[in-house]
């Protein structure tokens, strides 16, 4: 997930190691995440519906939101607008907007511009979430303090402009908050209560509160642990790992020694591994016609690469 301050914004405090007070906005972070993981407790001990007829329902509703939500982020932010590693055409891509405004972890263009800049300066200063500053940084810390200088000077001599040449991300830009009340909260609070009468108090703290919650650490766990825990099959010399926990949980992009070795590739994984739904879900896009010009690496040059720099794992 993103943070919420400008790129343009200056880094305040700054030590020789890096390392800044919290700004401002930073402190609201901190309460703010804090409200979150409290009202998530709450919801799984005290306010469980276990008396609601339709509590498979919620369930479902609240699953359903979360792969939609993830689809925003793996499919939409993630392999279409940061990599290009694939072309969708017009109503795909108005679907994963929304599905990306579902996720709440700032709009397209932020997320895909900060993101090309953690694949071009992986592990540096300049990285958003730089990993070998320990779990918590790359986890959440991240996003309570200003950018480091490297992320902003470096950032700014990367060409972000094709981006904003897509309306739908220019749009979603546009109206992106009144687009996240509508899709992060609304929706999923306003479909269950509709559709089989399930209480407003359930629904949102369910489908929306704690599913928004769960996802943003299932993407948080990207930057994190799949930066430190795992093995390193296709290069030895980068942090990323294979990890397959975080695969299970972010729905395919676990496979990030993978990723950050051929960040091209719209699978984001090796030809043959099988649990990848966010592959899938191209490729069933690109069978509907709505998908074109998916871009994978060869099998060649994948064992080339497995031999020259591989830990020898796989």
């Amino acid at each position: 997930v993103r943070a919420t301050h400008t790129q343009g914004s200056e880094p305040l405090g700054v030590s020789g190691a890096g390392l800044r007070v919290l700004p401002p906005h930073g402190n609201e972070c901190v309460t703010l995440f804090c409200m979150l993981k409290m009202v998530c407790v709450l919801t799984v001990v005290l306010f469980w519906p276990r008396g609601t007829p339709c509590v498979l329902f919620l369930c479902l509703s609240a699953y359903f939101c979360f792969l939609m939500t993830a689809l925003g982020v793996t499919a939409g932010a993630h392999r279409l607008w940061s990599h290009r590693s694939y072309k969708a055409k017009l109503p795909l891509r108005i679907f994963l907007a929304a599905a990306n405004s579902m996720a709440f972890q700032n709009d397209i263009y932020e997320w895909s511009r900060d993101h090309r800049v953690h694949h071009k300066y992986s592990e540096t200063d300049a990285d958003p979430h730089n990993a070998r500053r320990g779990f918590f940084f790359s986890h959440i810390g991240w996003l309570f303090v200003r950018k480091h200088r490297d992320v902003i000077e470096k950032g700014r001599k990367l060409d972000f402009t094709d981006l904003l040449d897509d309306p739908v991300v220019r749009f979603q830009r546009k109206y992106y908050k009144s687009s996240v009340v509508l899709m992060c909260f609304v929706i999923p609070t306003i479909v269950p209560w509709y559709l089989w009468g399930e209480s407003l108090w359930n629904a949102y703290f369910l489908a929306s509160i704690l599913r928004y919650t769960i996802s943003l650490n299932v993407t948080w766990l990207v930057n994190s642990a799949a930066h430190m825990y795992g093995n390193r099959p296709y290069d030895k010399n980068i942090n990323p790992r294979q990890n397959t926990l975080v695969t299970l949980g972010a729905i395919g992009e676990g496979f990030h020694n993978y990723h950050h070795t051929f960040p091209f590739d719209y699978s984001a994984s090796e030809l043959g591994l099988k649990f990848n739904p966010t592959t899938w879900f191209i490729d069933f896009m690109f069978w509907l016609g709505l998908v074109t010009d998916r871009k994978q690496a060869p099998k060649e040059m994948i064992q080339a690469r497995k031999e020259r720099t591989g830990d020898g794992s796989a």
